[in-house]
């Protein structure tokens, strides 16, 4: 199976945003290219927001090009088979965190957003931390850090504060 074969099954067994989860169907029933960066009208991401429960927190990555603090990820990559394999993988990446996990269920939310690139229709997850999570900076990013939940809105957009309320409604 394809990485656009697995994205449009996770996106028809998503059961919220039903409009923009259908957007987000359409897109890829019209561009075959929808998984990639080079579609220019717009293309899938996967995101995880690294979660740690037991200490009530989030760890966030100040982006270098957007100078935004957000969730950890990007753009899927030739050697991603599914989406939530891009998502793992980008949180892993951008978090240096090793022993990540996805919050079970699929994806947490759908966002989609204008970046310098392109329309991103942003597939977002959950990447729950080890108890041992020790984070590192990536050349992605200008700063990593931790924040209570109750920081999020001092820091971050709309956007992440949904996801922090959507994932924390899941655990």
């Amino acid at each position: 199976m394809s990485l656009h074969d697995d994205a449009v099954l996770v996106l028809k067994s998503y059961e919220d945003q039903a409009e923009l989860r259908q957007a987000y169907l359409d897109h890829l029933a019209a561009h075959p290219d929808g998984m990639w960066k080079a579609c220019g009208a717009g293309h899938i991401t996967a995101s995880g927001l690294v979660i740690d429960p037991q200490h009530g927190r989030v760890l966030l990555t100040l982006h270098k090009k957007l100078r935004m603090w957000l969730q950890m990820g990007g753009h899927c990559e030739p050697e991603d088979t599914t989406l939530a394999g891009s998502a793992l993988r980008e949180a892993t990446e951008e978090s240096g965190i090793t022993g990540l996990s996805l919050l079970p269920g699929g994806p947490v939310r759908l966002d989609r957003h204008h970046t310098p690139c392109a329309w991103h229709l942003d597939v977002q997850y959950a990447a729950l931390a080890p108890a041992d999570a020790v984070e590192a900076i990536s050349e992605e990013s200008l700063d990593l850090r931790w924040f209570a939940y109750d920081e999020v809105p001092t820091v971050a957009d709309e956007s992440v504060v949904r996801l922090v309320e959507a994932t924390r409604g899941r655990l």
